[in-house]
């Protein structure tokens, strides 16, 4: 029998009160506080928009701070006090808490709810995260393009209340439980860290060639067509527009791709139809990024992005152009001011290794099985986080559904 399953039988063998909150402390709103309050040092605060950013977390420090005349008239938070955001744009974050552990007060704005109370902080915590709470806040939200829940709405949730000895108990259990999940992802990623050092190493040493080794342009080992430069009007569905930002390296996602409908996928594809494995580089703010299209006649591209149609390997270009060498050149190439930006005669004078057929084929191969390595740690690492999170919310889910006392 666990420590946990001693205590229950000890103290609360018939099971728990189940009562609001408002029967064991005050829901209370907060009033006006935005961004442009804040100051560089002063009174400590939490924003609301913070607690999305503290949310799972248990904070001693604040990142932010107002002054002392804005603090007077804001509503105080006190150790061991949950804020809770009551307001969000979707029902998965409304609601979002943060238990205060600091032993200063702080303060807090309008869209939370502060909730004063005498229990085990944590667990009023665990308790607002479970499953059990977001079914309840379900039947209370309200609105469209803004959803609310009221602190009055608020009050009459429902959470077991065991004996704090039991409190402390599955506090204790899921702390444990959320540094190991950490510390596996802290690994996870370390390792992931690793494998694309050592990737990128051998890439770039595979691809540094000795003196007898000409270059040519990439304007003359492949064609480049540059984007239209418009703003599309996208549409829910159809077929895919590149932008910037879908540039990252390897394969295009096009499923997080925006879409556009059929007639202004043939405008923006007049020049010409992107084909399986060419390559797509962007060019303005994030520039020189590489993506691999995974499919023909899926995609056209969207502003500030060329095409490249190799005439040599493809995937050895795209390996070329990933290079410390290419990328060194694109830097010192790069224009403008705040936003910088690779013109088309740059990109087209990326100078580019000419080297056999066959040993390009060779580089290939070595440089696929690394990005194989690489990707299957890189694609793994977020399925078992998310595993591990599942894994977490089952247990939290099992402790906090307590036999309710008849």
């Amino acid at each position: 029998m666990s420590k946990l399953d001693k205590l229950i039988a000890e103290l609360c063998p018939d099971g728990v009160e189940v009562m609001t909150l408002s029967e064991i402390g005050t829901v209370t709103r907060g009033n006006g506080l935005s961004k442009s309050d804040f100051t560089v040092d002063g009174f400590p605060c939490i924003h609301y928009g913070q607690i999305y950013t503290y949310y799972g977390l248990f904070p001693t420090k604040t990142k932010s701070f107002v002054s002392a005349e804005l603090a007077a008239k804001l509503k105080t938070v006190n150790k061991g006090d949950i804020i809770i955001a009551v307001t969000s744009e979707n029902i998965e974050d409304v609601c979002k808490c943060v238990a205060w552990l600091g032993d200063y007060d702080i303060v807090t704005g309008g869209h939370t709810a502060i909730f004063k109370h005498n229990q085990n902080p944590k667990y009023i915590a665990y308790c607002l995260q479970s499953n059990d709470f977001f079914e309840q806040k379900r039947k209370i939200a309200h609105g469209t393009k803004v959803i609310e829940v009221t602190p009055k709405k608020l009050e009459n949730v429902k959470i077991p209340l065991p004996p704090l000895p039991i409190q402390h108990e599955i506090v204790r259990i899921l702390d444990n439980f959320t540094e190991l999940t950490a510390e596996l992802t802290e690994e996870l990623t370390e390792e992931l860290t690793a494998r694309e050092k050592q990737y990128e190493y051998y890439r770039d040493e595979l691809l540094i060639f000795d003196d007898r080794v000409l270059y040519e342009p990439l304007g003359n080992v492949a064609d480049i067509i540059d984007s239209l430069h418009q703003t599309p009007l996208y549409a829910d569905n159809g077929l895919s527009m590149i932008r910037v930002t879908d540039i990252k390296g390897g394969y295009l996602n096009l499923d997080l791709a925006l879409k556009v409908d059929n007639e202004t996928f043939k405008d923006f594809t007049k020049k010409y139809v992107p084909q399986k494995d060419d390559l797509v580089m962007s060019r303005v703010g994030s520039y020189g990024n590489v993506s691999i299209v995974p499919s023909s006649g899926t995609v056209c591209m969207g502003q500030n992005t060329v095409v490249i149609h190799p005439l040599i390997n493809k995937k050895f270009l795209y390996y070329i152009l990933l290079s410390e060498n290419a990328q060194n050149y694109i830097e010192k190439n790069v224009g403008g001011g705040s936003q910088k930006t690779l013109s088309l005669k740059s990109i087209k004078e990326i100078p580019v290794p000419i080297i056999k057929k066959d040993e390009q084929e060779r580089i290939v191969a070595i440089l696929d099985r690394f990005d194989a390595l690489t990707t299957d740690i890189s694609s793994g690492l977020p399925a078992e986080i998310a595993a591990r999170q599942k894994q977490y919310e089952y247990y939290r889910d099992k402790m906090l559904s307590l036999k309710e006392i008849a």
